[in-house]
């Protein structure tokens, strides 16, 4: 029988916020396999929430990491340089945007809130796989999070179509600069689930409703198949994938006008 098997890997994941969170899952299917994580968390308040799960797991490093501190995620790899020496695995799953950038139209989003946005959600993942590169001088695995509404306009969704849009180009040109370092950069495209996260985007319950009914599956999915598709691409199955967009949507994304 044939299993997938991190075991002596080691893997940061970035994003949990709750037990609802789509890293979550991404987190109990790595530890699964035998991976040693390491687990972050936004702030203080995130840590009361993040803490229990990261003790479920056994996680030796629980750090902060916020983003738009100075010098928190350098230190992040610190860490684990300290304690590994090396990295085999990053999964990505931060993004944000103001309320009022999220909520209003991308038209009317100014400058310093379309770069707040750019800066959390996508020059993230660059900086951490410019840190993650001298720690996986074997080879290793980049992936992070997307969504539809960066490659169609998805009502509501609004400045974070064209961050995240950015976010999957910079995953082919990362996957081009690092390939020969034998490091894989892929995203993962998930269908609408109902995370944190999730809760910021308006009529999100009508989004909900859309991809069950013009899905091929006739239905959303659900946190653990994204799980299992992030563990996939973390391990040796992966090995030629890079560069891709990973679409776990029940085939949303391949339907045009769709008829009932």
């Amino acid at each position: 029988m044939e299993l997938l098997d991190l075991s002596g890997r080691k893997g940061l994941i970035v994003g949990i916020a709750n037990a609802d969170s789509l890293a979550w899952s991404a987190a109990q299917h790595f530890a699964g396999a035998g991976a040693e994580l390491a687990i972050t968390y936004y702030n203080d308040k995130a840590k009361a929430f993040v803490a229990p799960l990261a003790e479920q797991l056994a996680a030796p490093l629980l750090l902060p990491c916020d983003v738009m501190v100075s010098g928190q995620l350098e230190q992040v790899f610190d860490s684990m340089r300290e304690r590994w020496g090396r990295l085999d695995f990053v999964f990505h799953s931060i993004a944000s945007a103001r309320k009022e950038d999220l909520h209003g139209r991308l038209i009317d989003c100014p400058g310093d809130g379309f770069a707040e946005a750019m800066l959390v959600s996508c020059h993230s993942f660059i900086r951490m796989a410019r840190l993650a590169e001298p720690l996986m001088s074997e080879g290793g695995s980049l992936t992070t999070l997307s969504y539809y509404g960066a490659e169609k306009v998805v009502e509501h969704y609004n400045v974070m179509g064209p961050v995240k849009a950015a976010l999957e180009a910079s995953v082919r040109y990362l996957a081009h600069e690092l390939g020969p370092r034998n490091i894989r950069v892929n995203a993962i495209s998930a269908g609408p689930v109902r995370t944190r996260a999730a809760s910021g985007i308006k009529h999100f319950d009508e989004l909900l409703d859309e991809a069950a009914r013009k899905a091929p599956q006739r239905r959303v999915v659900e946190a653990r198949e994204v799980g299992r598709v992030a563990l996939l691409l973390a391990s040796t199955y992966a090995s030629a994938i890079t560069g891709e967009v990973v679409h776990v949507d029940g085939g949303y994304h391949i339907e045009g006008m769709v008829f009932h």
